[in-house]
């Protein structure tokens, strides 16, 4: 099992200074992936209920900076070589999907083929609100737009015809560097994101769970993967936890867990963001480099 870092694009997280540091000590200290999350829009008094949190409400302040991740993470695949890169998630229905597969695309072959693309549905109506794309559906429309990104990224020539996308006769390059394919992964940990996950994704990202919420999630993904004569062996599945000791890690991959991710928020400096990589990774990794 791989361990990666959620710890990119918020806060001092998102100086260019420490996304350099953190990314830089991250590879050099034998993480798998760095991952990156989003919100287009943060607002002072949300409506919606924030799902990975027992009080309703996300921890980092709407007046934080938080930067794009397909940006932030194309500025860390251009100071490492060899890390992973993912997007922890992506709110894909909020977007254009031709741009997204565009996007994608680029940084994949600018990473040398070492991005995946995590996505989620999103949970803020009132993101949806401020960027005109209607919150009922979203989950309709992220499946149909992963379809229509796979599309572009196999055809030289592509059309789609769906509900809420389509063109014809269309080229997007560059194609991704694996046989024209982008690994997707789908967050969310409830019922139908796994379903999801089984159905059109080649992996899932659970966040904010316990370890026993963890084991009891991934047991239903393989479930649903069995319903659809999938196996867990055909998904990759990350989780970042609550409650994660090292000591959990033999148990996580026994059960299916291909990777721990380690969120955290990096120090005010690069010195100090650094550092506090290479503690990480004496906790997790415990490799000679650490």
């Amino acid at each position: 099992m791989q361990v990666g870092l959620h710890a990119l694009g918020i806060g001092d997280g998102a100086r260019p200074e420490i996304v350099r540091a953190v990314a830089q000590a991250a590879e050099a200290h034998g993480f798998g992936r760095l991952w990156a999350g989003e919100h287009v829009v943060m607002v002072d008094a949300p409506v919606s209920h924030y799902p990975y949190s027992d009080d309703g409400r996300i921890a980092v302040p709407a007046d934080a900076d938080w930067l794009d991740p397909l940006i932030a993470l194309g500025f860390a695949a251009a100071v490492t070589e060899d890390i992973g890169l993912a997007t922890g998630v992506l709110l894909l229905a909020e977007h254009n999907p031709v741009v997204v597969a565009k996007q994608a695309a680029t940084l994949d072959a600018l990473s040398a083929g070492r991005f995946t693309l995590g996505v989620g549905i999103g949970w803020s109506a009132d993101e949806f609100a401020a960027l005109g794309v209607p919150f009922t559906g979203r989950g309709r429309r992220t499946e149909e737009y992963i379809t229509a990104m796979r599309t572009l990224w196999r055809e030289d020539v592509a059309s789609f015809e769906g509900d809420f996308t389509h063109f014809r006769d269309v080229r997007v390059n560059p194609k991704p560097v694996r046989d024209r394919r982008i690994h997707v992964v789908m967050g969310g940990n409830g019922d139908t994101a796994l379903r999801r996950a089984a159905t059109i994704a080649d992996g899932w990202y659970g966040f904010n769970l316990t370890a026993a919420q963890a084991l009891e999630r991934v047991s239903a993904l393989a479930g649903h993967c069995a319903q659809r004569n999938r196996t867990m062996a055909d998904l990759t599945v990350a989780v970042a936890l609550t409650d994660a000791v090292p000591e959990l890690l033999p148990e996580l991959a026994e059960a299916g867990v291909t990777e721990l991710v380690v969120v955290g928020a990096p120090p005010a400096t690069p010195d100090e963001a650094g550092a506090w990589v290479a503690d990480l990774a004496r906790r997790w990794l415990k490799s000679p480099r650490s």
